[in-house]
């Protein structure tokens, strides 16, 4: 072997050594996917007890929202969010549901959706305001909800001072009554809605030939109604729930009264005709918003297939839910603080129509719908919006939002 060849032997030799001693470079690491954030969204409402039909319905409305939410799998903040849905019983008692407050605070929920009756829901907001946790009722109707100046509490349906007026227009004008006996179960609901009713009725010049008092506990109302039979009225109005408002509605018949009965939303349920029977056929009320009937095809079939008809609300409670994830995707944000703020800015179609809250967190241009009972179930008469009443079918028709418009056919 010559000099030349083992010089390129040498070389080549060492360049395969210093080959097999190079590591290969290693592919940059992937970037970790984001790990995501749960945001707890609480429903508080009446779970046990008289009215826990309507507090269970409610909270379907919500647990609903929350699970379609999830279904779109959403990315706020960079995050993927995961919603969870946490339910408290406030036995439609005041001080009970302070205390519930209190603890859904503590937990640090982002926000609340409930609760079901005004007097339980003002003195609640108050806890809820000062953690800074917005709260959404979708049946709380007292004006005074949102009469405080507090931020962060608003309502999806009416307010008393619209529904008290409808439905004693329909009393001084349908049912014609000269005089009308008014009855309230002292609770800041049915006290407050009984006394918008009065002052509307008076207004009308309809007398009011008594006001009583009883209370959302008793289940003997035969005293009191001896008393306002006496008075001969027309028609009597009682401010209450479907609990009271169902045996007194019986037992007055029981006495013999012949009078028309109306009733709020609080009674306005076809739970009416299993607590009166037969009684409770004819019977008038109202509520604060479209009826069930009258929410999305959308919702109607989802709500139906996880949890059966709707009772009442829990198409309010759905959007309410729905207007507090709006907010966070408005906001980029699922911190209370800054989500918060913009509820008030909030404009979508959902299950009940365009939502949409004023300055004070009450819904703007809110229906209020007049039924009666017949054959078992309340049907709709009419819909009172900005003090104009439209029969019902023309009402639901004008409420469905418009098909967007199908794109051309393209030209061939």
């Amino acid at each position: 072997m010559n000099r030349s060849t083992k010089l390129a032997l040498a070389v080549a030799l060492a360049l395969g050594v210093a080959a097999c001693g190079k590591e290969e470079p290693k592919p940059a690491p992937k970037a970790a996917a984001p790990a995501g954030v749960t945001v707890t969204i609480a429903h508080a409402g009446p779970l046990t007890g008289s009215i826990a039909h309507l507090g269970k319905d409610d909270e379907n409305g919500t647990a609903l929202a929350v699970a379609q939410a999830n279904d779109k799998k959403l990315v706020i903040g960079g995050m993927p969010v995961t919603f969870k849905m946490t339910s408290e019983d406030d036995q439609a008692d005041p001080k009970t549901g302070t205390t519930v407050a209190q603890k859904l605070v503590d937990a640090k929920v982002a926000a609340v959706i409930g609760h079901l009756n005004s007097g339980v829901t003002i003195p609640a907001s108050e806890i809820y305001t000062k953690a800074g946790i917005p709260v959404i009722s979708g049946a709380a109707t007292n004006p005074t909800l949102t009469e405080r100046g507090l931020k962060g509490v608003f309502r999806t349906v009416g307010r008393d001072d619209q529904q008290g007026p409808a439905i004693a227009a329909y009393i001084a004008s349908d049912l014609k009554a000269k005089k009308v006996a008014i009855l309230d179960d002292k609770t800041a609901y049915g006290e407050g809605l009984a006394n918008e009713v009065e002052k509307a009725l008076k207004a009308a010049k309809v007398s009011v030939v008594t006001r009583e008092r009883v209370t959302d506990k008793e289940t003997d109302f035969k005293a009191v109604l001896t008393k306002v039979k006496s008075r001969g009225p027309d028609v009597i109005f009682h401010g209450g729930m479907d609990a009271t408002g169902g045996p007194m509605l019986k037992q007055a018949r029981e006495l013999g009264i012949k009078a028309a009965f109306a009733f709020g939303d609080g009674a306005c349920t076809d739970e009416m005709s299993k607590l009166a029977g037969a009684a409770a056929e004819g019977l008038i009320c109202s509520q604060a918003g479209l009826p069930a009937e009258a929410a999305s095809k959308e919702f109607l079939d989802a709500f139906k297939a996880k949890y059966g008809d709707v009772k009442q609300y829990a198409p309010y409670f759905y959007d309410a839910t729905l207007a507090v994830i709006e907010a966070m995707k408005k906001a980029n944000s699922t911190d209370p603080a800054k989500f918060g703020p913009e509820i008030y800015n909030v404009s979508f179609t959902g299950a009940t129509g365009k939502v949409e809250f004023d300055a004070k967190g009450d819904r703007k241009d809110a229906e209020i719908t007049i039924f009666r009972l017949k054959d078992g179930n309340i049907k709709p008469l009419a819909v009172v919006k900005n003090g104009v009443s439209t029969p019902f079918g023309q009402a639901a028709e004008a409420a469905k939002p418009a098909e967007a418009a199908k794109p051309a056919a393209p030209k061939k």
